[in-house]
């Protein structure tokens, strides 16, 4: 097993907590983690926001996304034992058991639930339906071809949620909660395409859903363009739609658009070599990037 294989942003070393962050791929936290304190963000133009708010935030955001990543780790854990990508990964390796995991899992939907009851009484009711969906999105590859947009969503979750979280109500106009789950959603569903691109030929053997397997490479290419084209429509609809927005949300808006032009840039049908770039650090440093106009937007 040589080190080689490993996928890329895994950790080395021995120690549980590596056990643990590479289980559930810690560094991607940043992917939807700055989108959850978009939400909030934009719920406090309206609503105050303390730091208790934003403590049971975090908490409730990592506990979700843990609980998401371990559940679809276990469920997928003979293909990924049998795909020479995967193979190295914490259950297929041994590093990690399957009944371990599974504690995991149900300790990490715990936290959620309990933090979320810290909220209000609204995250509290709306809990059990937001974790069904973090866990049972990882079935969809095995029936649907929409497998990326199920993902998706289930990171555009974090804006709403940690909206909900602050004001303990839906929002006002009642369009902005879907236009953020939609754009995030389209945002990661776009670059879970390229993502896939990875493993054309597994998925179509073992009969696991997902656009290139169905339609080929370039037409995986060209979804994800599509995807994220709409992802930018749908973040700049939310700022139109939201009045408190001013020039910094739509400047945000805009570096997000170069910055997914020059992701597209790095990945072409035929040429995967810098797929990684693509698929982690610029779409980490759209999230955080956007992140931060949206709350400077606020601070000015």
């Amino acid at each position: 097993m040589a080190r080689a294989e490993l996928e890329p942003q895994t950790f080395t070393g021995r120690a549980r907590w590596v056990a643990y962050s590479n289980l559930v791929r810690l560094p991607h936290t940043l992917f939807a983690l700055p989108f959850a304190l978009v939400g909030a963000t934009l719920a406090s133009y309206t609503y105050g926001v303390t730091l208790r708010q934003v403590f049971w935030i975090v908490v409730a955001f990592t506990a979700a996304r843990f609980a998401a990543m371990a559940f679809n780790r276990v469920i997928d854990r003979d293909y990924d034992a049998a795909n020479p990508r995967t193979r190295l990964r914490e259950i297929p390796a041994r590093r990690i058991s399957v009944r371990e995991t599974k504690i995991a899992v149900a300790v990490a939907s715990g936290v959620f639930v309990l933090s979320a009851a810290m909220l209000n009484p609204l995250c509290l009711a709306l809990s059990p339906i937001a974790l069904a969906w973090l866990l049972l999105y990882s079935y969809a590859k095995r029936f649907t071809t929409w497998t990326h947009l199920a993902l998706g969503i289930a990171d555009g979750l974090a804006p709403a949620g940690a909206y909900l979280a602050v004001s303990g109500a839906w929002s006002d106009p009642w369009v902005l909660l879907p236009l953020l789950a939609l754009g995030v959603g389209l945002w990661v569903g776009g670059f879970d395409i390229l993502y896939a691109l990875q493993d054309v030929e597994f998925d179509r053997r073992v009969g696991l859903r997902s656009i290139p397997a169905r339609w080929g490479e370039r037409a995986g290419v060209w979804s994800a363009r599509v995807y994220q084209g709409l992802a930018v429509v749908a973040l700049a609809v939310a700022g139109l739609v939201y009045p408190a927005t001013g020039a910094l949300y739509f400047a945000g808006v805009a570096v997000v658009a170069a910055l997914l032009i020059y992701e597209h840039s790095l990945v072409r049908p035929g040429d995967l070599s810098r797929l990684n770039a693509a698929f982690f650090n610029v779409n980490a440093i759209i999230s955080v990037i956007f992140s931060v106009f949206v709350i400077a937007d606020r601070m000015v």
